[in-house]
């Protein structure tokens, strides 16, 4: 049988995904499972921000302009691993730097949770293993190929 009559096979190791130059190539599936980890930090942080916003200003906070500011700031924050994933799924070699950086600065996030005597601690587990997987698939040399980044004194 010629290559025209039997079709590709897909091992499931992969998924084909159309290029933005309209080219067909291959995206691995780490690179989608960290685009997913990395989107639903970025929603998790959108609504914690969201949630406390609603409740700084509609509730009786201690200090109302400190609740309102945390919101913010977390809305704003939520924006980075939100444009992370969807630079990974679109594969753009950019977004891993963001992506590893949003996993960084979770890590002693989840640390602290993990300290505390509260019901935080499942959180902090939570967080803890969501970043340490998503470092694991963004360091991956497959995702790094998908995404074309080249290492240091490499021109091939």
């Amino acid at each position: 049988m010629s290559s025209e009559q039997n079709p590709t096979q897909n091992d499931g190791a992969t998924d084909v995904t159309e290029a933005g130059d309209g080219t067909a190539g291959a995206r691995p599936r780490r690179l989608t499972y960290a685009a997913a980890l990395s989107a639903l930090e970025g929603i998790a942080l959108l609504v914690g921000g969201v949630w406390i916003l609603v409740l700084g200003l509609t509730g009786a906070p201690d200090d109302r302009q400190q609740a309102v500011t945390g919101g913010v700031t977390l809305v704003v924050l939520a924006l980075l691993p939100l444009l992370a994933a969807r630079g990974l799924l679109l594969r753009r070699g950019w977004s891993r730097g963001p992506a590893v950086i949003t996993q960084i600065m979770a890590l002693p996030v989840a640390y602290n949770l993990l300290k505390a005597d509260s019901m935080a601690i499942p959180g902090g587990i939570a967080l803890a293993v969501v970043a340490v997987a998503s470092l694991v698939l963004l360091v991956n040399p497959a995702t790094t190929r998908a995404l074309g980044i080249k290492g240091p004194g490499r021109t091939e």
